[in-house]
């Protein structure tokens, strides 16, 4: 196993090809062949791993997984069809009707529509916590609580909570952690689980792609939260049928979203989606580190420009976050920039009007600046 990141990159998950492919082959198939009745029955029943029905199990997608479980520092991951289907995915593998969650306010709009109208629609309350108090967190989870959200760097405000502090409230109170680390690049500026998170999440168009041609997302189970001492916060651990932290310990929670959530609801990631995913992250930390030393450079010049009101980067000493971002961004503070300019929304949609080369889009993480 690969020691340094660069190297993981390229290699962490493969498998010996029968054709000795450099490369890792697209498996295009619906279906799997069992070898035998008893050998279909060992896989539908998890007594043996292997690939059944390309909706929740295949060789390509599964070489992503593990790509990705490795970088981040998990034992296992469960990739998706979209960073959104990510985060349905996680919190319906770990709460149902009658129970609540905590989440920052500081996440991701599409993230904060859906903890606030879908989860609703489920049977399940999120309560938004505004402050970067770890206390805040502490007082808004009881005994209905399942897990507490946030992100490493909000989107778009450049939050950055105290993971070590937040973790020690979750874990005191028995709950996960889960961290939505897109803007972490796939460990490469920030590897949540090293600092007491549970569970990681990402948007893989961003970044982990990389060139704005692929939607996908994925789960990695971080294999540190030890499900077997909460068996009443967390029976789905626990039913007698499949037994899933009896039988897979540290991974139960990766082979609950992929062997349960994702074969019932069929948010799949594809075959040639997983390999365009698996082409752009051979070349992240590439682009990563040239990311970081542009954004670096505009946000020092916007801060200086006379038209430019006010600039949010949380690599420069007068951010809020300065120092949360100096503890936990090991390789840069990242690649986005909120800025706003003299005279408010009319100038700043005439800026955007004006632009000739930078995309005016809702995606990011692209090569291309947006």
């Amino acid at each position: 196993f690969p020691k340094e990141f660069e190297t993981q990159l390229l290699h962490v998950g493969r498998f010996p090809d029968i054709l000795g492919s450099c490369a890792v082959p697209v498996y295009n198939s619906a279906a799997f062949e069992f070898n035998s009745v008893a050998h279909g029955a060992r896989l539908l029943n998890l007594t043996q791993f292997g690939h059944i029905y390309s909706r929740f199990t295949n060789p390509t997608v599964n070489v992503l997984q593990n790509r990705l479980a490795g970088l981040e520092g998990g034992v296992a991951a469960c990739a998706v069809a979209s960073g959104s289907a990510a985060v349905v995915v996680t919190v319906m593998a770990l709460a149902g009707v009658g129970d609540n969650f905590v989440s920052s306010f500081h996440v991701h709009a599409g993230t904060f529509h859906q903890f606030e109208s879908l989860a609703k629609q489920m049977g399940i309350e999120c309560r938004f916590v505004k402050s970067r108090d770890p206390a805040d967190f502490a007082a808004a989870i009881d005994d209905k609580t399942k897990f507490v959200w946030l992100e490493t760097i909000s989107n778009p405000g450049n939050v950055i909570l105290d993971l070590e502090a937040v973790s020690m409230v979750c874990h005191t109170k028995g709950i996960p952690l889960i961290c939505d680390n897109t803007f972490g690049c796939a460990g490469y500026f920030c590897r949540p689980i090293n600092h007491g998170v549970d569970i990681v999440v990402h948007s893989a168009t961003k970044w982990i792609g990389g060139h704005g041609t692929t939607v996908g997302g994925v789960i990695v189970d971080g294999g540190t939260f030890d499900w077997g001492q909460h068996p009443d916060r967390f029976p789905q651990f626990h039913d007698p049928r499949t037994r899933l932290w009896e039988r897979f310990s540290r991974r139960a929670f990766a082979v609950r979203c992929q062997f349960e959530i994702l074969r019932d609801t069929g948010s799949t990631l594809s075959a040639p989606a997983a390999q365009q995913l698996l082409v752009g992250l051979e070349s992240l930390a590439v682009r990563c580190e040239r990311h970081a030393q542009n954004a670096a450079k505009i946000a020092d010049w916007l801060r200086e420009h006379p038209l430019v009101a006010w600039v949010s980067y949380v690599g420069h000493p007068n951010h809020p976050d300065h120092q949360g971002a100096l503890k936990y961004l090991k390789r840069g503070f990242g690649s986005v920039i909120c800025f706003g300019l003299r005279g408010g929304f009319e100038a700043g949609a005439l800026f955007c009007d004006a632009l000739k080369m930078v995309i005016t889009t809702t995606n990011l993480g692209d090569a291309k600046t947006l």
